[in-house]
């Protein structure tokens, strides 16, 4: 278990290796993405246990449009299936379900499912757990720059504050930890604008085997790191909401 210190508040989790987990054992490549319910499940109740308050998982990419269209027909059937299984259980633990993204460019079964899972845990608020469907940091700051255009901003009155009020979630705080399964180390397009002093926690393992020891193991390495925010000497203390 990690060491008796505050948790980060908020935790990001990009969730690679699911094909090529599923390609190692001779499966279908959808068998990995099946799979990785189990390794969300795990996520969330280890985050429950030690108090982290915001988890942000990266489920699927504008970039992932271009996989295969049986991939992604394959994909969307899981996820409807998934918050249709989830969502009383999700409200049951405490756990608010929402979800950032370019959402209309889900199919409406999905949207649907989406909305009555959403609608279900909307009162929650032990645990803020929020899909990114269909999202990218890139689309994110595009939509932020349009929304400000069309509201006709004074550039002089530009700031980070105004641009952060035009984010999908203005009011997630910037994660502290981002955790990326699968062996690539890269930020894969997530979270631009929040990770700009986010602690990064690589790991070879494949999202499919993804398991509270895991997500436990890059808490107790986050917790070992002195975090200076460019400030020479002057370790930023962790504060927990």
């Amino acid at each position: 278990m990690p060491s008796a210190q505050s948790p980060p508040v908020h935790v990001a989790i990009i969730m690679d290796g699911n094909g090529r987990w599923a390609e190692d054992r001779g499966l279908e490549r959808m068998a990995g993405h099946a799979f990785g319910v189990d390794s969300v499940r795990s996520a969330v109740k280890a985050a429950m246990e030690l108090g982290v308050r915001y988890l942000t998982l990266y489920a699927f990419s504008t970039e992932n449009w271009n996989r295969p269209s049986d991939e992604v027909d394959a994909l969307m059937d899981l996820l409807v299936k998934s918050l249709a299984g989830e969502a009383q259980e999700l409200a049951k633990k405490g756990v608010r379900l929402r979800a950032m993204g370019s959402l209309d460019r889900l199919p409406q079964g999905c949207r649907a499912s989406l909305a009555e899972a959403e609608a279900q845990t909307s009162k929650c608020d032990r645990l803020n757990l929020t899909l990114a469907l269909s999202y990218s940091g890139r689309w994110e700051l595009v939509e932020a720059v349009r929304q400000a255009i069309a509201s006709g901003v004074d550039p002089k009155n530009v700031d980070e504050d105004s641009i952060r009020a035009l984010l999908a979630f203005p009011e997630l705080p910037d994660p502290e930890l981002l955790i990326r399964t699968g062996g690539e180390q890269r930020v894969s397009n997530f979270l631009l604008w929040q990770i700009a002093y986010t602690e990064f926690h690589f790991t070879s393992v494949f999202w499919p085997d993804f398991r509270e020891s895991h997500f436990n193991e890059a808490i107790e390495e986050y917790n070992n790191r002195q975090r200076r925010f460019g400030k020479t000497g002057a370790q930023i203390q962790r504060t927990s909401s």
